[in-house]
């Protein structure tokens, strides 16, 4: 057991460089707290207006969530797949031992964007075999009884939560849900005592146990809990994520999850090399993200100090 826990995790700005030319906000991985359940990154990019071009890029050992807020992206992979991706939509890629794709603004003007990006760690059962991509247009919708004010509705956007469970593939036991908290409004949000847990304030401004957060600011609730108390005055956006701990090593860095250090310096070299590993993407040409030079140290498993 973890623990029930009350634990701000603040985000820092992160540039992108290059030539996408974006700053995004990371809030996963913490340096205290590399996963919670399985999810181990979180970026938000936006609200801006940008005109995104991120190139093709490789990854192996886990999924990308792409949970879209403001804007439409072009999604593109090595696995033959081309789609707008809109509000309300879900694209769901599993990089197994490895995959490529690329992400672009739907245009070629600069346009209002907003977004989640997360990413799942995939475990030993699935990391080397799972592999693909899918995108959900419609996902399960279910309403939360509020104790004050009007009734929150939930988007079970992976795996379970309140009773629905996202047709999305997920590997390990987890839930990534967004909550639409009405203005006066106060609800308790069903969770998995069993599970960890932690809520991100989108917008708008809540309490989450009486503790106040201020936009993009995600409590972490630790287990232990079969449910937490929201409540907003004048209305909120949340995302609240979580799951069975993952107990694996996990060596993550750049684009990588796997669970050693040569696994993640042969994953880079056979990027590096054009390797069959990383197979094309259909429409693009010679260009691609290179990869940065590994650190001079041994990478090795990130620790959970929380």
């Amino acid at each position: 057991m973890i623990g029930q826990r009350r634990i701000l995790l603040e985000p820092r700005e992160v540039p992108l460089g290059g030539v996408r030319n974006m700053h995004v906000l990371r809030t996963l991985p913490h340096r205290n707290l590399p996963t919670i359940g399985a999810w181990c990154f979180l970026d938000r990019f936006g609200p801006s207006e940008v005109r995104m071009r991120v190139e093709p890029h490789p990854h192996i050992g886990l999924q990308t969530v792409t949970w879209p807020l403001v804007g439409e992206i072009r999604h593109r992979d090595s696995v033959g797949s081309d789609v707008d991706l809109r509000r309300g939509q879900l694209n769901l890629m599993t990089a197994g031992n490895g995959i490529v794709h690329s992400e672009y603004s739907v245009g070629e003007d600069a346009v209002p964007l907003d977004a989640l990006q997360l990413w799942v760690a995939l475990p030993d059962s699935a990391r080397h075999s799972a592999h693909g991509f899918e995108q959900h247009t419609t996902l399960p919708e279910v309403r939360l009884a509020a104790t004050e004010g009007e009734d929150a509705t939930a988007i079970v956007v992976l795996g379970r939560f309140a009773g629905a469970e996202s047709p999305a593939s997920a590997y390990t036991p987890i839930v990534g849900a967004e909550v639409r908290l009405p203005a006066g409004s106060r609800v308790p949000l069903p969770l998995d005592a069993g599970w960890e847990h932690a809520v991100l304030l989108v917008d708008g401004d809540v309490r989450v146990d009486e503790h106040a957060l201020d936009v993009n600011g995600m409590l972490y609730l630790g287990d232990g809990r079969d449910a937490v108390e929201v409540a907003s005055t004048a209305g909120a956006l949340l995302f609240v994520l979580g799951g069975e701990p993952f107990t694996e090593d996990l060596v993550m860095w750049w684009n990588f999850a796997g669970r050693s250090h040569d696994e993640i310096a042969e994953a880079r070299e056979a990027w590096e090399a054009g390797d069959d590993r990383f197979p094309h993407v259909p429409g693009h040409g010679a260009e691609r993200i290179p990869a940065p030079p590994i650190p001079p140290v041994h990478l090795l498993p990130r620790v959970r100090k929380i």
